[in-house]
C-alpha cells in the first residue's frame, strides 16, 4: 500500500460538516484507508484575498489506488459535495477542495497532476496541518516541519475541537 497526503479546505457553507463528508466519501475502507487525521485550522484566504476564511486540515492514507486513481476519486468527491471547478474563480471560494499533497516518494509531472504539489511549500495553511501529523515526513527532501519553521503563520488558527 501507498501512503499519501492529502490537503482538504473550504470556505462555503458548513465547512466543518462538509470536510467530515469529504474524508467519510475518500476513505471507502477498501482502497484508501484514513491513518491520521489533522485538528481543523481557520486560515486567512490566500492568494484571492476578498473572501471569507477558510477551514483547512490534512489527512493521511494508505491506499492501493495510483496516484491518478487517488486524485480522481479527490475530484469526485469534490464534485458530489458541489464543487464546480470549470469556470470557477482560481482560488476563490469554495465548499471544498481537495488536494493530493504527496504519494510516497513519487514524482509527477503530467497534465493535471504534480507531484509533490508545486505549491506545497509556499503554503502556511497546508503545513500547519500537516506538521501537526507528520511532522517528520519527508517530502522532496525538505522535512514537513522544517518547511513549516520558515513560514508566517499570521492568522491561522486551531479551533476546538467539535463534540
Amino acid at each position: 500500500m501507498a501512503q499519501a497526503l492529502l490537503g482538504l479546505g473550504g470556505n462555503v457553507g458548513d465547512v466543518r460538516a462538509t470536510l467530515d463528508e469529504a474524508i467519510a466519501l475518500l476513505i471507502n475502507g477498501k482502497d484508501v484507508t484514513l491513518t491520521l487525521r489533522s485538528s481543523d485550522y481557520r486560515t486567512p484566504p490566500w492568494g484571492v484575498t476578498d473572501q471569507p476564511p477558510f477551514i483547512n486540515l490534512a489527512i493521511a492514507v494508505e491506499t492501493t489506488l495510483s496516484p491518478r486513481a487517488l486524485l480522481t476519486h479527490a475530484l469526485n468527491v469534490e464534485r458530489a459535495l458541489g464543487r464546480n471547478r470549470v469556470g470557477a474563480r482560481r482560488w476563490g471560494p469554495r465548499p471544498i477542495d481537495i488536494d493530493l499533497l504527496a504519494y510516497d516518494d513519487v514524482t509527477v509531472d503530467e497534465p493535471g497532476l504534480t507531484l509533490p504539489h508545486p505549491r506545497l511549500f509556499e503554503r502556511a495553511f497546508v503545513l500547519v496541518p500537516l506538521a501537526e501529523i507528520a511532522p517528520d515526513r519527508v517530502v522532496a527532501g525538505r522535512r514537513i516541519a522544517e518547511a513549516l519553521a520558515g513560514m508566517d503563520t499570521t492568522g491561522i488558527e486551531k479551533l476546538s475541537a467539535r463534540g
